[in-house]
């Protein structure tokens, strides 16, 4: 019997065992294996790169954009402050912060459920940073072979001259990276001439070093690793998948039985599938694994096997798609449903939450008051024989510009105020503001009466607000 025809005999579990790689010569698990990722060139390659300039771009400029007398987006823990464009978010609206952080939770779940894990191959900052470490890495020291070839000779001029390039390419990237995110929190007018000039505080020095060692060391040594080993996203994913979300998948019953071929030769006559076993697919994936294995939680989605494998379908000859974006239900001849009730559910409690928080956002108050009542005593008769009560007031000024507020009581018939009933506030202060307010005590229906500390801006009507508080007598 010759070789061909033992071949063909084969099963398909035994034809796909055969192929499959030797974990013992190859241990994806084991970190300290570096991954030489191959350049390629498809589709998919340039949507992820371009979608990853303009997340970089987006970055870069943001902490540039003005907005009046400060920057658009600044994250003002000092005084507790956050700046989004014209919205200011005080600690008191924090639950927006919360309901912002949900929003983003849950578009991830409808995505992933949708797309699979789509964030992590084209917009997760992990992976936009690590592509840009490897593009100056292949211009640097050259393809994969060359590194390959060059990280196991000696060490020379050449050697030494392209590490150090590359290294210090990285290194200056991460600076730039770390410059930029500690200018979401610093002014970034202030902290780029402080740092350079060495007049930053040591706060400011720390989270530069800090993140720029991070960087450094996530998107140059670690890489896969933290895709791996350290991110839970990679853990839980699984919980949103189900047989129609489009992952990237090999088409077995095409593929199968792998092997190499002259561009001539028929595969059928061959006993051949289409997969040529070139193993471009797994040179070219960031987390180094063998999407011909099946489904893994490693896969990232980014799509580059799937340009690997197009470009050697065209060589051959072939159709395109032996390596596509999918779904299992498809690749075991069934029907997609799109519409689904996992997908449903979370599609309707994004939207939710969205016009939740539009609204939220919309209907901020550019006034607070909170009110205290003196805690020594819940009333008091004055020598003019009215029943008094006394409060501390807290205004606290949302806005960006200095405002003139009326103070009065409702709830109340005939009250005197004592203290300042018109007051000025600064953009930004918090005003604390003692008064007492006094009734006669024919007035009061009983002991305690319900009231509300009205507050109005003099400057603008719109702006005004009122906090409920009780008026206590005997």
């Amino acid at each position: 019997m010759n070789k061909e025809s033992k071949q063909k005999d084969y099963s398909k579990a035994e034809r796909i065992k055969i192929h499959q790689p030797d974990a013992s010569k190859a241990d994806r698990f084991n970190p300290r294996n570096q991954i030489y990722v191959r350049a390629v060139d498809g589709l998919w390659t340039r949507l992820r790169r371009r979608l990853g300039w303009v997340a970089m771009a987006f970055f870069l400029v943001l902490p540039w954009l003005p907005w009046g007398n400060r920057q658009a987006v600044w994250f003002n823990l000092a005084e507790q402050k956050f700046h989004v464009f014209g919205l200011t978010i005080w600690p008191q609206d924090l639950t927006l912060l919360a309901a912002l952080f949900m929003i983003a939770a849950f578009a991830l779940f409808f995505v992933t459920t949708y797309l699979g894990r789509v964030w992590c191959g084209y917009t997760c900052p992990q992976t936009v940073w690590t592509f840009i470490f490897i593009w100056f890495e292949e211009k640097l020291e050259g393809p994969r072979n060359k590194r390959i070839k060059m990280d196991q000779m000696p060490w020379d001029f050449d050697k030494v001259w392209r590490k150090t390039a590359k290294h210090s390419a990285w290194l200056l990237i991460s600076f730039i990276t770390a410059m930029t995110f500690v200018s979401y929190f610093v002014p970034s007018r202030e902290v780029y001439p402080d740092v350079l000039t060495l007049n930053a505080s040591g706060a400011v020095y720390f989270w530069v070093i800090f993140f720029t060692f991070a960087t450094y060391g996530n998107a140059g040594w670690m890489r896969e690793i933290m895709c791996i080993h350290m991110c839970p996203y990679a853990r839980f994913q699984a919980a949103m998948f189900d047989k129609n979300t489009y992952i990237v998948g090999y088409d077995v019953k095409r593929g199968e039985t792998r092997g190499p071929r002259s561009r001539k030769a028929d595969p059928k006559e061959l006993g051949l599938g289409d997969c040529i076993d070139c193993d471009l697919c797994v040179q070219v994936c960031p987390t180094g694994i063998d999407i011909r294995n099946g489904l893994q939680y490693e896969c990232i989605n980014c799509g580059a096997c799937i340009d690997a494998c197009d470009q050697t379908m065209d060589r051959m000859g072939y159709p395109r798609g032996l390596i596509n974006y999918t779904t299992e239900s498809k690749l075991e001849g069934k029907q997609e449903k799109v519409m689904r009730p996992k997908l449903v559910g979370y599609g309707v409690v994004l939207s939710i939450m969205i016009l939740v928080f539009i609204y939220a956002a919309a209907t901020i108050s550019p006034l607070r008051i909170d009110v205290i009542r003196d805690r020594n005593a819940l009333y008091r008769e004055n020598n003019q024989g009215l029943i008094e009560n006394t409060f501390t007031l807290k205004i606290l000024n949302k806005t960006e510009q200095k405002h003139n507020y009326q103070l009065s009581v409702e709830g109340l018939n005939d009250y005197r105020w004592y203290g300042e009933q018109q007051v000025t506030v600064e953009a930004g202060e918090v005003m604390t503001l003692p008064i007492s307010v006094a009734v006669d005590p024919v007035n009061l229906s009983g002991t305690m009466t319900d009231i509300s500390i009205r507050i109005v801006s003099l400057d603008d009507a719109k702006v005004e607000t009122r906090q409920e508080t009780r008026f206590f007598g005997p």
